[in-house]
């Protein structure tokens, strides 16, 4: 009979310490793919912007020399990322393409123009910044036109700006929830030890005697889980980035790094924090107060 009652409760003690891992681990996990997602936002909406183009139309009777020079300006100026030139052939090539039918048979001439694509660092992609380019681009005699979505970069701006704000927010609620999870957890786990914990005291341990092994005990459980969920954020961070290698997540290792060292740190110092004061919570109290 004792030994049966002793593997039940060994068996509940297990339980025990596996809920108090897998709630860490999937609290961390989800606390550091959020922050990652921090990291990474700037990131993402640097992607998005450097996919915005400016198009210079150039006149027919505008030089080869004249736009090989325009091109090459335009490639080494610190707001370019990259520039791509279409001939007019090109471009009736893809428009006949897209339409399904050869235009220029039916109009017996091909009305489009030579341009240049502009595509922006990131950090110049803004209204005044783009319309201060497109005027000065404007100004040369043999440029016909300067088109850019001027309503797509306001938009992309706004939303860029209200979404991170968003995310920091969101980022906070859920450390503060992922604190209370965890300490819910662990005081769970104390809880089922409060009356081991009252008779060690009326036997004349100290609180700090007491208190150490189910910290140190909390400690392991919180590496523990923190360790799985650390495996979830590479293997995460690892699928995206070969999905969406344009992002390339991985280039900031540092900053990869302090994340993944966070992530760990945060779980041993709830841990640790969560058993102490919950353990000292139960020494408080009275014998008769055990039991509700």
């Amino acid at each position: 009979m004792s030994s049966s009652f002793e593997r039940y409760q060994k068996r509940r003690l297990i339980s025990s310490y596996f809920s108090v891992i897998i709630s860490i681990s999937l609290v961390l996990f989800l606390l550091g793919i959020l922050g990652i997602l921090v990291l990474n936002t700037k990131k993402v909406a640097d992607h998005f912007k450097e996919q915005i183009a400016l198009t210079v139309f150039l006149k027919d009777t505008a030089k080869e020399v004249e736009i090989d020079q325009l091109q090459k300006s335009l490639a080494l100026a610190d707001y370019t990322k990259s520039t791509r030139f279409i001939s007019k052939e090109e471009a009736a090539k893809q428009h006949s393409e897209e339409i399904g039918e050869n235009f220029m048979d039916f109009l017996g001439y091909n009305p489009l123009q030579n341009s240049i694509d502009v595509f922006f660092n990131a950090d110049y992609v803004s209204e005044t910044q783009i319309a201060e380019i497109s005027r000065d681009l404007s100004e040369k005699n043999f440029v016909d036109d300067v088109v850019y979505d001027k309503p797509l970069i306001a938009l992309l701006n706004d939303n860029v700006k209200r979404i991170s704000f968003w995310i920091l927010v969101v980022s906070g609620i859920f450390l503060f929830i992922a604190v209370l999870l965890i300490n819910s957890s662990i005081r769970l786990s104390v809880y089922s030890k409060r009356f081991t914990i009252k008779t060690m005291q009326m036997v004349g341990a100290t609180k700090g005697f007491i208190r150490r092994p189910f910290i140190w005990k909390s400690v392991r459980l919180g590496i523990i889980g923190a360790v799985l969920a650390l495996g979830g954020m590479a293997g995460v961070l690892y699928y995206i980035n070969q999905s969406f290698p344009e992002l390339n997540l991985l280039a900031d290792r540092n900053l990869l790094i302090a994340l993944f060292t966070a992530v760990f740190l945060i779980g041993i110092i709830i841990s640790w924090i969560s058993t102490f004061f919950a353990t000292q919570r139960f020494l408080n109290l009275q014998t008769d107060e055990l039991y509700y």
